[in-house]
């Protein structure tokens, strides 16, 4: 006997492999069933190729449906706003104040915007550029 072996596949490893029939056509699914299966793919820990091969999808098209439902969503809600909260420092009496030192401490940053989103808290200096600001908001959104 040859001490090559000539099978393709080693002994005892299962594969999966699936038939397609071409003679199922087009499957139309209703909204309750595409949010159904959406809804199935946003539960923590899911895998979306998992979900797509038990409703007989290919991944592909479950993400698209999801990519259509985020665009719908974000196209009818309004913008939404967080609640600012201003924070003044408290008044300091006189008797408080030290007499000033020859040399200046340097300036300490001042946080001119705080926002709060999803357990997440961004403080904006004074002096950042709008950019910035509609950057770091939009970042904000798209983790939310």
């Amino acid at each position: 006997m040859s001490g090559l072996d000539h099978r393709l596949e080693p002994e005892g490893e299962l594969r999966r492999f699936e038939i397609i029939n071409g003679a199922m056509g087009r499957r139309r699914w209703s909204a309750d069933d595409r949010a159904r299966i959406l809804e199935e793919t946003l539960t923590p820990g899911a895998v979306v190729s998992a979900v797509a091969r038990r409703h007989g999808l290919t991944p592909q098209q479950l993400f698209t449906w999801r990519r259509e439902a985020r665009k719908r969503l974000e196209a009818e809600a309004p913008p939404a706003f967080v609640p600012a909260v201003v924070v003044a420092p408290e008044p300091i009496a006189a008797k408080e104040l030290k007499p000033r030192a020859k040399r200046r401490a340097p300036r300490r940053r001042v946080v001119a915007i705080e926002l709060e989103a999803s357990g997440v808290t961004v403080r904006i200096g004074d002096g950042a550029s709008p950019a910035t600001i509609a950057a770091v908001i939009g970042a904000l959104k798209g983790a939310s």
